[in-house]
C-alpha cells in the first residue's frame, strides 16, 4: 500500500516539467501533456482510494469475527 502511495508522490512530480512550461513558458502542447497527467494521476488516485476501502472493510471483519 505504501508503495502506491509513493508512486504517486512520484508522479505528481513528474508532471512538474510539464507545469512550468506550461505556466512560465506558455507552450500549449504542455498544456496537453499535464491534463493527460492530472487523467492519470486521477485514475491512480481512485485505485489506492479503492485499496484504502478494501482494508478498511477487510480490518472492520476481522475486528467483528473476533
Amino acid at each position: 500500500m505504501q508503495q502506491k502511495y509513493q508512486d504517486l508522490i512520484d508522479f505528481i512530480k513528474s508532471l512538474e516539467p510539464d507545469v512550468e512550461k506550461f505556466y512560465t513558458k506558455g507552450q500549449s502542447a504542455a498544456g496537453t501533456r499535464l491534463r493527460k497527467g492530472l487523467s492519470d494521476l486521477k485514475k491512480k488516485a481512485q485505485d489506492l482510494r479503492n485499496d484504502v476501502q478494501a482494508m478498511k472493510a477487510d480490518r472492520k471483519t476481522a475486528k467483528s469475527g473476533n
